[in-house]
């Protein structure tokens, strides 16, 4: 984690000259990435990095998420939002020019002392075009623009951000939805090995070669073993909701999807992390607070630049005569120039707490510039040891799982012959069914944490 004093300090640093933030040095891997086995140096492939699973049903449910959740169009129309506002501000650097069209007609009393006993009546028609300018000598709306445009940037990152979050959580539903219909499919298959278990024991209590007790343990794990099926059966039906909401559909649309016969898929490959300087290029969440610095430093330099004087340009040409005959005419013409400027002294303390609020904002932004940084190389880190160590559990559970059958196989056929208690054979399908489930909640988390792994790297944006 060296390199992230370094990169911190040179934010600030080049924050505070204004200039473009290139602070993103080429690093190696912090220690613990470099473990050649799971994780190597080389970026994942910029492009849909979940295709890596090779699960064609995934691959569609990712797509129709990303066209149809509500959450994504409403980032879309963010953007949109922001970078009207940025076309605002830029449209203040420019003149405003309008044109105006009237007719007045007025009357002077008769009976005041300038015009006494002489009433006077005017009217005239009149067409002018004006234009004002405020020439930004000093900058200011050059910096508020400029800050609206960072933050429209910021916008798209968010954008990017709620892609990466919609693709992880879409590919973690599915996952555990898959991951409950294989502990359904193991307590399924474990119910028919205990009905044959439990009729065997049955045949022997009524050859007399079984006491009931037997009868009763044999029933018992049988009927403890089908009170597990509602539940999952209730867990499956909670993933296939939230999988809906992903893909903006009500639940009843996902009603009974998917069929039976899917099997989760097996994936256990090295995984590219990169160097952590362009694990902050890719990440979404770090390039959006960088634009959200630069947005409140410019927000900074024109609240300084607000302390120099205004100046405005504002001028007119037109026509205007007492009937509309005279209005074209030569003589007619008139016109104005004024420029100006606005120097404001003292603006009871104003400006100066602008000054402040807005440094305050850029501190905040930085320190929390900072903590993502850090999030995101913890995140990193978490993912890639829950990933390596569900590999390793992996390899041990089915070992397990295989010594479990055939430590039922061995036990049910010494009970037959009437060489072992059945309580052997109680504890053996005790065993084997949590070992399955165990393999299964490996295989699907394994799965999750390599999807965490990738959102953690900022996905294949």
């Amino acid at each position: 984690m060296k390199f992230l004093p370094l990169l911190l300090l040179s934010l600030v640093a080049v924050t505070a000259t204004g200039q473009e933030n290139k602070f993103l040095p080429d690093e190696p891997l912090p220690q613990g990435w470099n473990d050649g086995e799971f994780f190597s140096q080389t970026l994942p492939a910029d492009d849909y990095w979940w295709r890596n699973f090779e699960d064609p049903v995934l691959d569609s449910l990712i797509v129709y998420a990303c066209e149809n959740n509500f959450t994504a169009l409403a980032a879309i129309e963010n953007i949109k939002k922001a970078k009207a506002a940025w076309r605002m501000a830029q449209g203040k650097m420019l003149p405003t020019a309008g044109l105006n069209i009237g007719w007045q007609r007025s009357k002077t009393s008769g009976n005041i002392a300038q015009t006494m006993y002489n009433e006077a009546w005017d009217g005239y028609y009149s067409a002018a075009a004006s234009v004002k300018w405020q020439a930004d000598v000093f900058g200011s709306i050059y910096m508020r623009s400029k800050a609206q445009k960072m933050l429209f940037m910021a916008t798209e990152e968010e954008y990017n951000a709620v892609m990466v979050s919609l693709v992880a959580n879409v590919a973690t539903t599915y996952f555990n939805l898959r991951q409950s219909m294989s502990q359904l499919q193991v307590i399924t298959e474990n119910v028919a090995s205990q009905r044959e278990i439990m009729n065997i024991v049955t045949s022997r209590y009524n050859s007399g070669l079984a006491s009931k007790l037997d009868v009763a343990q044999s029933r018992s794990v049988y009927y403890s073993t089908m009170a597990q099926i509602p539940t999952m059966q209730a867990t499956i039906e909670n993933y296939r909701n939230t999988l809906a909401t992903l893909l903006g559909l009500y639940p009843q649309q996902l009603a009974g999807w998917p069929g039976e016969g899917y099997t989760l898929p097996t994936y256990v490959e090295p995984v590219g992390v990169g160097v952590p300087a362009a694990l902050l290029r890719r990440r979404p969440d770090i390039r959006a607070a960088e634009r959200e610095i630069e947005a409140s430093a410019a927000l900074l330099g024109a609240t300084r630049r607000d302390w120099f004087p205004q100046i405005f340009l504002t001028g007119s040409v037109g026509f205007a005569a007492e009937s509309l005959k005279k209005l074209p005419r030569a003589r007619s013409l008139t016109w104005e120039i004024a420029p100006s400027i606005s120097w404001t002294i003292f603006s009871g303390g104003e400006r100066v707490n602008a000054t402040r609020e807005a440094r305050a904002t850029l501190d905040n932004k930085i320190l929390t510039f900072n903590n993502t940084v850090l999030t995101a190389v913890q995140e990193v880190e978490n993912a890639m040891a829950l990933y390596k160590s569900s590999v390793a559990q992996i390899v041990s559970l089915r070992e397990a799982v295989n010594q479990n059958e055939e430590t039922l196989t061995l036990s049910l056929e010494l009970y037959k012959q009437g060489l072992a208690e059945f309580q052997s054979v109680l504890d053996a399908q005790r065993s084997l069914l949590t070992y399955q489930n165990y393999l299964v909640q490996a295989q699907g988390g394994s799965l999750i944490y390599l999807v965490q792994l990738y959102e953690a790297l900022g996905g294949g944006w």
